[in-house]
């Protein structure tokens, strides 16, 4: 792989473009770590609106149709939806894991098999989330080499 970077003071925000053959699995790793750090989301705690980078974002959940937005040692209410969430993290390393949830794999330290055919995620904070039956398969792919 080569890397040019070439540096203009003119430019106003930073361009990522990349020429490839063939996109391998590295290369799509590669490119959600990017769109990861391409991306904020627009979150409120007591009255203050903030935009919090992706990659600071253990989780969304949401509960009684409120979403909330998980930091390590923090919780934030947000306005957005799940499905336009899950819309926006399309490349990136959050993946739906219930119906009510969607995850960060990038804060994914240990996985663990349920009953039912269920997963156990242990987040890199000690927390434990369950990844549903039905969302197992899109889990597992984004820990695919």
């Amino acid at each position: 792989m080569k890397l040019i970077i070439e540096q203009e003071l003119s430019r106003q925000e930073p361009e990522i473009i990349i020429r490839c053959g063939l996109m391998d699995e590295r290369l799509k790793r590669l490119i959600e770590q990017i769109k990861l750090y391409s991306f904020s989301v627009p979150a409120k705690k007591d009255g203050v609106l903030r935009q919090m980078p992706l990659e600071e974002i253990c989780y969304f959940e949401s509960v009684d149709n409120r979403t909330f937005l998980y930091l390590e040692h923090e919780v934030l209410d947000c306005d957005l939806k799940l499905y336009e969430l899950e819309e926006k993290l399309r490349g990136t390393t959050f993946v739906r894991i219930s119906k009510n949830c969607i995850l960060n794999a990038a804060v994914v330290a240990g996985v663990r098999a349920q009953l039912n055919g269920r997963l156990e995620a242990i987040l890199k904070n000690r927390e434990k989330l369950i990844v549903s039956k039905h969302y197992v398969r899109g889990f597992r792919e984004k820990f695919e080499d």
